[in-house]
């Protein structure tokens, strides 16, 4: 269980990460096209993004949505919720330094820390713990269900 509550992290981490922009605003299906650029699935972030920013030399980044929101990722059904502005470090396969992504596990919210590509898979961190979740459950963009209501 906790396994799949750190993927459900890692994933929004994911989204979070690819949102990176060379310091011009882009619209939602630029931000799509850098995700899959580095090497993650699009959906990582949900539908509701609004621009991205990215730093190429130094790969940090920030990704504005329209606003906070919740979404329920598959395959085990966890909440998780995204802060209104994600941002993080991004390199091909790597994803550090994440912030604005939360999942719901165990009856506690966790932090996605870092999302890293490997192979067929997506390896989600929080903290020290880690979980492994297919890429495949990431190839569409979740639409937001609800605002953001969680500390």
């Amino acid at each position: 269980m906790m396994t799949k509550l750190f993927f459900l992290i890692s994933i929004i981490l994911q989204l979070i990460s690819f949102s990176s922009q060379s310091e011009n605003q882009k619209p939602p299906t630029a931000v799509q096209a850098e995700l899959t650029n580095y090497g993650f699935p699009i959906g990582l972030l949900p539908s509701s993004v609004k621009k991205l920013t990215l730093n190429q030399t130094s790969g940090e980044f920030s990704v504005d949505l329209r606003g906070a929101c919740q979404i329920t990722l598959p395959p085990d059904n966890y909440l998780a919720t995204y802060s209104k502005r994600i941002s993080g470090k991004i390199v091909k396969g790597r994803i550090a330094e994440l912030d604005g992504i939360r999942v719901r596990a165990l009856f506690q919210w966790w932090s996605i820390t870092g999302i890293r590509s490997s192979g067929d898979n997506l390896v989600f961190e929080v903290g020290m713990v880690t979980a492994k979740y297919p890429s495949k459950n990431f190839d569409e963009s979740p639409k937001c269900e609800g605002r953001h209501s969680s500390s």
